[in-house]
């Protein structure tokens, strides 16, 4: 990771964790989209819906894993920055235990409360049963889905950028297979779709603790499985968990705004909420091509302000951003162009190819402002600056969103609801750069 964190040629240090990254979170997104296309085999909207409905409960099981992780990626990057190796091992122990203790709780709530959490996300008589049979495998699988999402940003932390590209890629591979079986060749429907992901991280679980006990036998000293080292004290739990809770509230929030979405979207029929979810399916490729750029950045921006390399980090920061926004402009266009083809992967039914491809037109306007919300929000994660993290979150998710769907769709009904998005990522992005400058001024980075 030194090797990296000392690459003079900082466009070259940004792609050398930044491509990784994305590639991590394109493999997680094809691994969503195969959930998605081989369910749409049966033709059935309402089993769409209920993927569509369940994919905010699995994003937020995955932000627990956002609180060790994330917020363990960022303390471990300074810590790295400060040359203090025994604080990066105990801070990494206690991620990986935390996260440990938190899949088994959510597991047990989830199976206990798992009907009133299917109503919550907007399930109705239509697709209940489906949505159900989705929720009982994830919440089965939580455990895993926690430790798996939460060892991947912990990796990037320690320089293992190889391994949490691998097991991403392994785990959602698994979980591509087994969709085809569960779901095509067995029929469970729902139901095979959910075990399939469940089973993919599992894979993924194993081959991260793997790489630790090797890495551990090694001499690794920044490694270590055992509970003995299991210490944790104020300052480091106060450290990951104020970075940690809002990385995983923008999960959390992005859900909760997609489920209170979806029931506005669910007052034009069970074929509005299909046509919006395969719209959404397509968008995010974007949103997780920008997610995974920015997350991989993060640590090297970390390592930067922890080494008190603040030039670099300026670099770093313009380098980042400008990729994100020309990829952003790259994929409006190809929305713009190609959305209704992209739609009749999933989708049989000609109007609703059309009206979904017509909603990937209206959100592809946001791709170009994720270049820079998504890099000013881990720019602030890496710097430990919780409350500046928190402020563009529930700024994204709350105070401009909610009521933009309830405003737009009292103007102009679904297309005012679908609007939504863009108008909000433009407003965001206008306000991050804003506080990044007068962040950077206050810091003395040079941001011309």
């Amino acid at each position: 990771m030194a090797t990296v964190f000392e690459e003079k040629n900082i466009s070259k240090a940004v792609l050398y964790m930044g491509l990784p990254a994305m590639l991590g979170q394109l493999t997680t997104l094809i691994y969503n989209i195969a959930d998605t296309f081989f369910v749409s085999l049966t033709k059935e909207p309402a089993m769409i819906a209920a993927v569509t409905l369940c994919t905010p409960i699995l994003l937020i099981i995955m932000s627990i894993a956002s609180i060790f992780g994330m917020g363990g990626n960022s303390v471990i990057a300074r810590l790295l920055g400060e040359d203090n190796n025994k604080e990066v091992k105990s801070t990494l122990n206690f991620c990986l235990y935390a996260m440990v203790f938190s899949g088994i709780f959510i597991l047990l709530t989830g199976i206990l409360f798992m009907i009133p959490i299917a109503r919550l996300s907007g399930a109705d008589a239509e697709n209940m049963a489906y949505t159900n049979d989705y929720l009982k495998y994830i919440f089965l699988g939580a455990l895993f889905i926690i430790i798996s999402n939460g060892l991947v940003h912990l990796f990037r932390s320690i320089g293992f950028i190889k391994e949490s590209t691998i097991g991403l890629a392994l785990g959602n591979s698994i979980n591509i297979l087994f969709d085809f079986v569960f779901i095509v060749l067995l029929g469970w429907g729902t139901a095979g779709a959910a075990l399939a992901t469940s089973f993919g991280f599992f894979c993924s679980t194993i081959y991260y603790l793997f790489c630790m006990i090797a890495a551990q036998k090694r001499g690794n000293q920044l490694v270590t499985l055992s509970i003995k080292q299991f210490a944790p004290h104020k300052k480091m739990v106060g450290s990951v968990v104020s970075i940690g809770i809002p990385g995983a509230l923008i999960t959390v929030l992005l859900s909760v705004s997609n489920i209170i979405l979806n029931n506005f979207i669910g007052i034009y029929g069970s074929d509005a909420v299909a046509s919006y979810g395969i719209a959404y399916k397509v968008d995010m490729v974007p949103i997780m091509l920008s997610v995974g750029l920015s997350q991989g950045i993060a640590p090297l921006i970390g390592y930067y302000y922890g080494a008190g390399k603040r030039e670099g980090m300026s670099q770093a920061m313009k380098t980042s951003t400008i990729y994100g926004i020309l990829l952003g402009a790259i994929f409006l266009a190809v929305f713009c162009l190609l959305g209704a083809n992209l739609a009749s992967i999933f989708l049989h039914d000609e109007s609703l190819k059309h009206q979904a491809g017509y909603f990937v037109s209206i959100l592809g306007l946001s791709a170009p402002m994720l270049g820079i919300i998504n890099t000013v929000t881990s720019y602030f994660q890496a710097l430990g600056a919780a409350v500046k993290s928190l402020f563009i979150t529930i700024m994204r998710n709350v105070i401009l969103f909610i009521p933009a769907v309830i405003i737009l769709n009292s103007l102009w009904q679904l297309d005012g609801v679908i609007a939504a998005q863009p108008i909000v990522e433009t407003l965001l992005a206008i306000i991050c750069i804003i506080m990044y400058v007068k962040d950077s001024s206050v810091k003395k980075i040079d941001i011309v």
